[in-house]
């Protein structure tokens, strides 16, 4: 079997998210359902990814691999899933993984971006479908202060929709605010890892504070809470789109995937993650 390294970006929109789901149009789906036509192999491809974007969610830099037997012939993979893919999913590249290469666990960050307007702003009504209107100014001093309580090692449990068995400790390496000269309000968000809906409940706590609806004793308040802290809003989706993933050498791959297969605790010294930024 050999690993290939699929680079891909899509337009969420019309996806119910990235994970296959029966009866529903996904990402993982349509990928899987023309790779396995287009190479004409008799059982599914399984693809893994690097985010599981939810729906609406969309995608610049977004990262998976496949393994293939060695006699299937790949040449030409990328531009004949070009002729069949409809236009909302665009694959970058497809090339053979370095040995180790796991695109979820190899991983050491990932790097989201969340677009917003706000009063001070001028909507692009063609950009209607990547950015969400919010309601009041956005004091960008204020929330990248509040931002700096979220960064570093935490349990995120208070923004993140619950799973069983999944951890809700992640490394925060960066969340900061920008206004670009269109007026877009861009929130930059990174991490190691995140967990489900972490990123829109953050940009929820981040409007609060930003706007004055809260302050910063409210979002201490948010942090300290065990569990899923009812106050948080959920922003919508179509306003966050999963930038860049990172990975370390091609040497370093095998090991950062057993690394992050761990169960994560708060004691955790500085490893790989660290290291790599």
């Amino acid at each position: 079997m050999r690993r290939w390294r699929l680079d891909l970006a899509y337009d969420g929109t019309h996806f119910s998210g990235w994970a296959a789901q029966p009866g529903l149009r996904t990402v993982q789906g349509e990928l899987e359902r023309w790779t396995t036509q287009v190479l004409r192999l008799a059982s599914p491809v399984q693809l893994t990814v690097a985010g599981r974007t939810d729906a609406g969610v969309h995608a610049r830099g977004q990262v998976a691999h496949l393994d293939l037997a060695d006699e299937v012939d790949t040449s030409r993979l990328q531009h004949r899933l070009s002729r069949v893919l409809d236009g909302d999913i665009v694959i970058a590249s497809v090339r053979e993984a370095p040995e180790g290469f796991d695109a979820r666990f190899s991983a050491v960050w990932r790097r989201y971006c969340y677009r917003l307007w706000d009063t001070e702003s001028i909507p692009d009504p063609l950009l209607r479908g990547h950015v969400v209107g919010l309601r009041g100014h956005l004091d960008l001093e204020r929330a990248n202060a509040a931002a700096t309580m979220l960064l570093g090692l935490h349990d995120f449990a208070p923004f993140c929709k619950p799973r069983d068995g999944a951890t809700t400790i992640r490394t925060l390496t960066g969340l900061q605010a920008a206004r670009r000269a269109d007026g877009v309000v861009e929130f930059t968000v990174v991490a190691d890892a995140f967990c489900h809906s972490m990123v829109r409940s953050l940009m929820g706590a981040m409007t609060a504070v930003g706007t004055g609806a809260r302050d910063e004793a409210w979002l201490a308040e948010v942090m300290a809470s065990p569990k899923r802290h009812n106050g948080v809003t959920v922003m919508p989706a179509k306003g966050l789109c999963l930038e860049e993933v990172g990975y370390p050498a091609d040497h370093r791959l095998a090991e950062r995937a057993e690394l992050a297969r761990a169960v994560r605790t708060l004691d955790e010294t500085p490893s790989l993650d660290e290291e790599e930024r």
